[in-house]
């Protein structure tokens, strides 16, 4: 029988008290839960935060740390915790935990990437949920995830999950503000919906990320052809409800594409953070990428390149106006791009195989 695959993100203000301790009593609810997804035929991926969390209140600390040795040092302490408390819970039920700790650049190659997904892979085969989370321990800051919400879209994506199910501290996305009592939750967010108007740009308490970074990885992610589910993990057997009752169960759900992309293009698709190159083109070939018929890029339409690349690296695509309009893999080194720029009828600088459209 082939199992519905889930991933889980918990987000710190889920597993946070308001003292900025740990919420143990929430962390075992949500174990009782995920074991439940479990014995009912789903595969669970679970990316949690609150290592930091976890940290801060197991060491006295004699001098002023900046944020970074802040950040290294209580995840370093908390991520231990944070683990054996996972591997305490889920041993009540006889299930088997993996740590998997990671960062944004092990996403940067693609043989990294595989390498990656082999790992999840057969831990899933045998049994084991991968607790997933960055390892704040060595990531610097320009190289972070936004937030384990950014972390993940990528492992949803990466490991061809159904169904992406972000849990925070709020119900969903409003249609206003959450403290105006006529707001309400927005249920169905459609792939060309233009939340922009709606979405609150206020940072949570305990996480780096806000709802516009939930919002973005949402629809990329639905756009690949995953369903997207934000929901309050603090309410209680969230879960559960979520998957016997999603009708009545209060939650926003981004509706996925049902024409969903490739695994090369959905590593393509969050890689753009990762491009050693800028291509620009002209109109002519902006509108021919986003029309309905697959093209490729070709030379004909660039007119300028900057930056250092080899064949295979990930560049981005940016049209008249400044607006990056997609991501790719390049066919060529930077130098012979350059050298082609304008020409006809010659291998295109991104085969539409290795295209992602914004």
């Amino acid at each position: 029988m082939k199992h519905k695959r889930i991933v889980v993100k918990v987000g710190s203000n889920v597993l946070t008290r308001s003292d900025g301790k740990v919420d143990v009593t929430r962390m075992s609810a949500l174990v009782d839960q995920i074991a439940w997804l479990r014995t009912n035929g789903y595969e669970v991926i679970l990316v949690s935060s609150g290592a930091v969390a976890c940290g801060r209140n197991e060491l006295k600390i004699s001098r002023k740390l900046d944020s970074v040795e802040q950040r290294q040092l209580f995840s370093a302490l908390g991520q231990a915790k944070l683990i054996n408390l996972y591997y305490d819970f889920f041993r009540e039920y006889g299930i088997h935990v993996g740590q998997v700790l990671t960062m944004k650049e092990n996403f940067s190659s693609r043989q990294e990437y595989l390498n990656q997904r082999a790992c999840m892979t057969v831990m899933l085969e045998n049994g084991v949920i991968p607790i997933v989370n960055e390892n704040d321990t060595v990531s610097v800051t320009e190289l972070m995830f936004t937030d384990n919400d950014e972390l993940s879209g990528l492992i949803a994506s990466m490991m061809d999950a159904e169904t992406l199910i972000i849990l925070s501290n709020i119900d969903g996305i409003y249609n206003g503000s959450p403290s105006c009592p006529q707001t309400e939750v927005i249920r169905y967010v459609e792939p060309e919906k233009d939340l922009s108007e709606y979405i609150m740009t206020e940072k949570s308490g305990f996480g780096r990320g806000g709802m516009t970074t939930k919002c973005n990885i949402a629809r990329k992610v639905a756009d690949e052809g995953i369903r997207v589910i934000i929901a309050n993990g603090k309410r209680d057997n969230i879960l559960i409800n979520l998957i016997n009752d999603s009708q009545n169960t209060l939650h926003t759900e981004f509706i996925p594409n049902e024409n969903g992309v490739s695994n090369v293009k959905k590593w393509i698709a969050h890689s753009d953070s990762f491009a050693k190159g800028i291509v620009y083109i002209n109109a002519k070939a902006a509108e021919a990428l986003k029309g309905k018929k697959a093209v490729s890029l070709l030379f004909v339409g660039i007119t300028d390149i900057d930056g250092d690349f080899d064949e295979g690296d990930i560049i981005n695509i940016i049209d008249e106006h400044g607006t990056k309009i997609a991501v790719g893999r390049s066919a060529y080194n930077s130098k012979n791009a350059k050298d082609n720029i304008g020409m006809h009828d010659i291998k295109p600088l991104v085969h539409y195989d290795y295209l992602y459209l914004e």
